[in-house]
Order: C-alpha cells, then sequence, then structure tokens
C-alpha cells in the first residue's frame, strides 16, 4: 500500500480508536433511541451542509475556486498512486466515522462537561483547523468550521453519532468521487 494510504488510514484509524476509547470510558453517547429518525435527520444535514457549500461557494468564489484546484491535484495525485472507487469509498466511510466519533462522540462530549452548549463551538473551530487550506482558500477552513457546528448541534440535540456519522459520509463519499473522476 502507497505511504500516502497508510498515512490517510492511520491518521483516520488513530481518530476513531481515540475517540471510540474515549467515549466509552467516558460513557458519553453513541446511539439515540430512534434509529430511522435519526437517518432522515442525517439526509437533512446533508441537504444542509450541500446549502452550506453554495453558500460559501457563492460568497467567497475565489477562495472555494482555489480549494477545488487544489482538490483536483489531490485527486490526480491519488489516482496516480493507484487509489481505486472502492478505496475511495472506504476512506469517505472511515472518515466520517473517525471525524464524527472523535470531534463530536467525545472531544465535544468531554469539552461539554466544563463548557456546557459552548463546546459545540469549541469543536467546531478544532474541527475546521484539521482542515486546513492555503491562505488563497481560507473559506474552505471557514465552510468546514460552520459544517462542524451543525454536526455537532446534531450530535447535542439527538445525543447520537448516526445522523453526522451518516451525513459526513455521504458528504465525503460525493467529494472522493469528485476527486476519483
Amino acid at each position: 500500500m502507497p505511504k500516502p494510504f497508510r498515512f490517510l488510514l492511520l491518521l483516520q484509524g488513530g481518530l476513531l480508536l481515540l475517540g471510540g476509547g474515549g467515549m466509552l470510558l467516558g460513557g458519553f453517547p453513541m446511539l439515540g433511541r430512534h434509529p430511522s429518525a435519526e437517518s432522515l435527520l442525517g439526509l437533512g444535514l446533508l441537504l444542509g451542509l450541500a446549502g452550506l457549500e453554495a453558500l460559501f461557494r457563492r460568497l467567497f468564489p475565489h477562495s472555494f475556486h482555489e480549494a477545488e484546484r487544489l482538490h483536483r491535484e489531490l485527486g490526480l495525485a491519488l489516482r496516480q498512486a493507484g487509489a481505486t472507487p472502492p478505496f475511495l469509498l472506504l476512506l469517505a466511510f472511515l472518515s466520517g466515522l473517525a471525524e464524527e466519533v472523535f470531534f463530536r462522540g467525545f472531544l465535544q462530549s468531554l469539552l461539554a462537561l466544563k463548557l456546557g452548549p459552548w463546546a459545540v463551538l469549541l469543536q467546531a473551530f478544532l474541527f475546521a483547523l484539521l482542515h486546513p487550506a492555503p491562505r488563497g482558500a481560507l473559506a474552505y477552513t471557514l465552510y468546514t468550521g460552520a459544517a462542524g457546528l451543525l454536526l455537532g448541534l446534531a450530535y447535542l440535540l439527538t445525543g447520537s453519532l448516526l445522523p453526522g456519522v451518516l451525513a459526513h459520509f455521504l458528504h465525503n463519499a460525493r467529494g472522493f468521487y469528485e476527486l476519483g473522476r
């Protein structure tokens, strides 16, 4: 397996293990009591993420154009390294699951013990920092922070990671599909 793939899998696997272990030790909730309603909320969150992305693309066209250029370069590098569609789908799932477990399930829950609902803002800020962009594409980092805020609010209101994991996975799958083309 090429080094970039190992790094991506190790990063996401590390977030999943750290977040999942922290959630178990802290007794933080993973799933709510209404999986079908939470799944529908996840699809609604996906639409919310798409709308948020469209808004940021309209407000900051140059910045999003720069982010899309970087995504194209990443897609080319992944293809040249041998990334296949099944690998990209696995990466989309693993990143959505790991980031929700770590940022919302573990970090937000841990911060909420001291900060209450303000923990949603802090975890969204830290989530944005994990998705850096060069200065010319700063709106992408702002978008990621706003997305983290939406996903964090969903977890705060439902006590379930299911809506966020579903929305995050499908959002990433669309992005990785575009990268793979």
